[in-house]
């Protein structure tokens, strides 16, 4: 019997009764995965052969899982193998192959999966069938037609199947000789050429959550809280007649922040509800769990809160300038003690980020906020403050495949230069094309101490001048978070805002976001490994792959930064800051290899004009 006609042949089963399950699919849908709630529905890609269906789908599996929403793809190929063996690809067969396929990705739905079917299924009958079959019993039907012209797919031919097909020993070959109908109403139609697969899995996300599949913590779409350009004068004038509140630079930072989209999905600073998430648990909850393990908060006095607490909206001025509308404000007590004792796990006032808490107003205000135009500092460095939005862009126009973050408030020297380094060839062995750093300098408040911005960029771009690290494939921007210096809490931040660039991969050091402790004896506040063992079990961060710190030190035989080696430690100088700091003050120069030349001479130049002061 031709294999083409076995459908024909297949018996009806009778006296067949269907049972209704005793657990809805509410209660399924709360112990399925880790975002609570029924997500179950089918998302149907079609298109012809090599569009990139599966490409897509099985990208989107990935994404979801890693995401906490369960999902299974169910691939053509991969059915034909199993369930579907005994059919071909006769009409009548392609029929039965869409059909089983329908109630199988029905049966992966009411169980509360995100069902995932590529399929060719080239007649919209069938197409039809599949999403009839779900509408009958109320479950979410989406189709997506994978819209890659013909000419693009036999460009592609992964499988070598349009040659055959077009030599004729392949017969029934959709596009060729037999038809692919073109879908008439899909809910979404991409065109995956000249586009990346994040791309196009971006696009179904934001479908499904705007139809209440995913919760809005799962797309990963910027928050950009900054008036469009052609609204922007209408809210300067708004802006003018409404009570206002100056704020303090330390605020400034935080309303950029927020403004460009670092803390997405906030809206704002946060009312009480997010900052008890955000102080208890480091997670936002609502809508599904993102992490944001510190507070985007506004202090304000009792007599301001008097003043403004009847106010729909008031206006946030930075040395006498409108910056910012916030909206239906929220006003709730500002508990210094329990804060820090929370953030930072102590409560000091030699602790600087502590003092300026404590020292700060006696109430918070959260509420959405406008921002009125971007927020520029015109100190020189404004074109190295890119946005979430604009380093994605960069990333695509320079076809970046990887994204690997390294956070860093101090000096380059050839240590870190070699971790990066290091990173960048992980990942070329692992399969990447591209992989681009995120060299992301933080550039808000620091201590006192530290070294200023503007030397530590002159510094790193002295290091990529000197091709320690490669100009080609590194993106030197700043980050315009304040620092807090607390610890493996903070690091949680560091990494979560990185993800908003399009960011996978992110280097963690020793001691991220430390500090010494305030008071003797000499010790750190933080354990130093701590920070990297958090950010690889921290909430909301599963999608980014954290790269541990490997130990570097001067490797006196090479005369270079190397990995240390404990079966040669003889052999390894350890540099701390305090005898960089020394020998730049005096003069001296660090052994060869320590740090590119160039970028030592700002360093160096740097601390002589301390000494001079």
């Amino acid at each position: 019997m031709a294999e083409s006609v076995i459908s024909s042949k297949l018996r009806k089963a009778t006296n067949v009764f269907a049972e209704k399950h005793k657990v809805s699919r509410t209660d399924r849908g709360e112990v399925l995965g880790s975002k609570g709630g029924f997500r179950g529905c089918t998302i149907w890609f079609t298109g012809l052969s090599g569009a990139g269906k599966t490409t897509i789908s099985f990208a989107l599996e990935e994404y979801l899982v890693a995401r906490g929403i369960p999902s299974y793809g169910l691939d053509g190929d991969n059915v034909r193998t199993g369930l579907n063996k005994n059919l071909g690809f006769a009409p009548e067969d392609r029929e039965e192959n869409i059909r089983r396929v329908a109630e199988v990705g029905k049966l992966f739905a009411d169980s509360g999966v995100v069902a995932l079917c590529s399929f060719v299924s080239p007649y919209n009958k069938d197409r039809e069938l599949a999403r009839e079959l779900h509408k009958e019993v109320g479950l979410p039907f989406f189709e997506v037609f994978v819209s890659t012209s013909l000419e693009e797919c036999e460009k592609r031919d992964v499988k070598g199947l349009y040659k055959k097909a077009r030599a004729g020993i392949i017969k029934g070959f959709t596009g060729i000789d037999q038809p692919y109908e073109i879908p008439v109403n899909p809910e979404v139609t991409i065109n995956t050429e000249n586009r990346t697969v994040d791309d196009c899995v971006q696009q179904i996300v934001e479908v499904l959550q705007t139809n209440n599949i995913l919760p809005r913590s799962v797309v990963e779409k910027v928050i950009d809280l900054t008036v469009p350009e052609e609204n922007l004068e209408d809210a300067i004038k708004e802006a003018e007649d409404l009570p206002s509140v100056e704020i303090t630079k330390l605020d400034l930072q935080w309303l950029q922040v927020l403004g460009e989209g670092w803390a997405s999905p906030l809206t704002g600073f946060m009312r009480e509800r997010e900052f008890l998430q955000c102080q208890h648990f480091n997670c936002l909850l609502d809508d599904g769990v993102t992490n944001q393990s510190v507070p985007v908060v506004l202090p304000i006095s009792t007599a301001e809160k008097d003043k403004l607490s009847s106010c729909k909206q008031f206006t946030l001025r930075y040395n006498g300038v409108a910056k910012a509308i916030i909206r239906d404000p929220e006003f709730y007590e500002h508990r210094k003690e329990e804060r820090c004792a929370r953030q930072f796990g102590m409560f000091n006032d030699g602790h600087p980020y502590i003092k300026m808490i404590n020292d700060s107003g006696d109430w918070l205000v959260g509420g959405d906020v406008d921002v009125l135009g971007r927020i520029l500092w015109n100190d020189g460095l404004d074109q190295y403050r890119l946005t979430p939005n604009q380093l994605r862009a960069q990333f695509r126009e320079m076809h970046a495949d990887a994204v690997f973050a390294f956070q860093l408030r101090n000096p380059v020297h050839n240590g870190h230069a070699l971790l990066m380094n290091d990173c960048k060839r992980q990942l070329v062995e692992r399969g990447f094309k591209k992989p681009v750093l995120l060299l992301h300098p933080l550039g808000g408040w620091t201590k006192d101490d530290d070294v200023p911005l503007s030397v530590r960029m002159e510094q790193h771009k002295a290091i990529m001048d000197e091709g320690v690290l490669d100009p080609e494939s590194t993106v030197l921007a700043i980050f315009p978070s304040p620092m807090m210096y607390a610890g493996p809490t903070e690091v949680q931040w560091h990494a979560k805002a990185r993800m908003s660039t399009g960011a996978n991969f992110y280097i963690v050091g020793r001691d991220p976001a430390g500090m010494p402790h305030p008071d003797p004896p000499k010790r750190d506040i933080y354990e130093p490994t701590h920070g990297g063992k958090v950010l690889r079990m921290a909430p909301g961060l599963t999608q980014l792959e954290i790269i541990p710190f490997k130990v570097a030190a001067y490797d006196m035989k090479a005369k270079a930064m190397a990995f240390f080696d404990p079966h040669r430690k003889e052999d390894f100088d350890f540099i701390s800051g305090t005898r960089m700091r020394g020998l730049a003050r005096s003069g001296e120069l660090p052994p060869d290899g320590f740090m590119a030349p160039k970028a030592w001479t700002v360093l160096a130049n740097y601390y002589q004009s301390l000494t001079a002061k």
